[in-house]
């Protein structure tokens, strides 16, 4: 069902057994301001339709045929104006979560979670935040970032110094009362801080940030 009373976050599900689809559908579509748009079996279907259906938000299942959700996450993500991506797994597992966060989705979530946590996913995830508690993304990105490159990525130089100091804080799990309180600032200034790092980044959201951040050497892992 669709029409101007549905509208609101666009929703495309990709998983290739179709009882779960059809279970997150009927959890998306209890909402009055979400309606699943299409569904995909497997990664090379999902591209299609979500490049095709132009939704803000897909559902992305890890373990598909053809390509695996990560890969199609990768694929979707390179193109201008994506779509927000919460990858679903039925392991809780680190490295799962790692996978994700490199693949650049901004959310993950399993798939015996609550029907009120999904909502609330989506809902979370449309309005452009990270699904992730800063403080877990901290965690497996340190566990799990390899070696950075020989030089830093030239990007990090259009950063002020103090967007680079803001930069390393919230890598290192800080909140922007945290980051205000650490520089002696308003948490208001704090805010456009990460806005221009994103910005001046091209990241996404403070958990892209964040693996950025170890990602390029500039926050180093802890051991």
């Amino acid at each position: 069902m669709s029409g101007p009373e549905r509208s609101g976050v666009r929703v495309v599900i990709a998983d290739d057994q179709r009882m779960v689809r059809a279970g997150l559908r009927m959890v998306i579509e209890t909402e009055p301001d979400m309606t699943v748009v299409g569904e995909a079996s497997d990664g090379v279907e999902a591209v299609a339709l979500a490049r095709r259906l132009r939704p803000e938000v897909v559902l992305m299942d890890i373990a598909m045929p053809r390509q695996d959700g990560l890969e199609a996450t990768r694929t979707l993500l390179a193109a201008p104006g994506a779509p927000r991506i919460i990858v679903l797994t039925t392991f809780d597992t680190d490295e799962n979560l790692y996978n994700a966060l490199r693949a650049g989705a901004s959310g993950f979530l399993l798939k015996v979670s609550s029907p009120e946590h999904l909502i609330t996913a989506i809902r979370v995830v449309a309005a452009g935040e990270a699904l992730l508690d800063p403080a877990v993304t901290t965690r497996v990105i340190s566990a799990f970032a390899g070696a950075p490159g020989p030089q830093p990525p030239p990007e990090l130089a259009a950063l002020t110094p103090r967007e680079t100091d803001v930069l390393r804080l919230m890598a290192r799990g800080q909140s922007n009362a945290e980051i205000a309180a650490a520089l002696a600032v308003g948490e208001a200034t704090v805010k456009t801080h990460v806005a221009r790092v994103l910005m001046k980044l091209n990241l996404r959201d403070r958990v892209q940030a964040v693996v950025y951040a170890y990602e390029s050497g500039l926050v180093k892992a802890r051991g």
